[in-house]
């Protein structure tokens, strides 16, 4: 049986990633990532094959509101992992670092992973810190580093993920509801779909930076027309100019990923 570290598992992707994979014994940080101490002790403790990191907070508006909150647990609870790990010198054979699209620059076109560094939000620039320290720190290890630049996910829950927010509103009294600000364009993977990708890429021993999304792109504003049709309300839109953030996956398919094996179509 496959031994497995994760870190972030109780949040959403770590929650599906844990059901997805029950063949795995698995070694739950428990802690808090930002400090020393609760790393040390979990590493002391335990050993695995592999380590799933997902520690991190994701909602763009959390980390905007407090950048310095999210910098010590993107970056430095990154940092503390990885020193911590070759400091022990423990055997992992593979690590993964859930990484995000926002390390890139937006544009038109699909974004393939050599692609400009220019993040699109704090988010991105707290991953795109943690990515190049991971990289630098273990050049020369024996450890397979994979950094998966996850697109991004529709089925998050939670009143900071967008989703939620947009079915909040749309079920407010009115009769007639403006949205402002949602013409733009993403590629949208469930939590199911990154759990089975980062699952091919370990099977593939994949190590470098790899893009996981469907390679589709989906209009926000379609999503909230999909999702307020039984509402029967009329919507109004303050469009503002169109902003895009696909994944070119061509990588990913050159190392045999197979995308009819997800059904990979995109939200809708």
């Amino acid at each position: 049986m496959l031994r497995c570290g994760i870190t972030g598992y109780k949040g959403n992707l770590g929650k599906t990633f844990l059901k997805l994979n029950k063949n795995f014994r698995y070694f739950k940080f428990k802690g808090d990532i930002t400090k020393k101490k609760d790393i040390k002790l979990w590493l002391k403790n335990n050993d695995f094959d592999i380590l799933i990191h997902f520690a991190a907070i994701v909602p763009t508006n959390l980390v905007n509101k407090n950048y310095k909150k999210a910098i010590k647990v993107n970056f430095y609870g990154t940092k503390y992992l990885i020193d911590e790990i070759i400091k022990q010198k423990k055997n992992i054979k593979w690590f993964f670092f859930s990484s995000s699209s926002h390390v890139y620059k937006m544009k038109r076109n699909k974004i393939n992973e050599t692609s400009p560094t220019i993040p699109s939000s704090n988010y991105g620039k707290t991953k795109l810190l943690a990515e190049n320290y991971l990289i630098n720190r273990l050049k020369g290890s024996k450890i397979e580093l994979c950094i998966g630049r996850i697109f991004s996910i529709y089925d998050n829950i939670g009143k900071d993920f967008l989703i939620p927010n947009l079915l909040k509103k749309i079920n407010r009294k009115e009769k007639k509801l403006t949205f402002e600000n949602l013409n733009h364009f993403r590629d949208f993977l469930s939590t199911l779909q990154i759990s089975k990708i980062i699952i091919f890429l370990w099977k593939n021993r994949y190590q470098g930076i790899i893009n996981i999304g469907s390679g589709f792109q989906t209009n926000i504003k379609t999503i909230v027309k999909k999702l307020a049709i039984k509402s029967k309300k009329k919507i109004f839109f303050k469009d503002n100019k169109p902003t895009f953030l696909i994944a070119d996956i061509t990588k990913l398919k050159k190392i045999g990923f197979n995308q009819k094996n997800l059904k990979l179509k995109g939200f809708f």
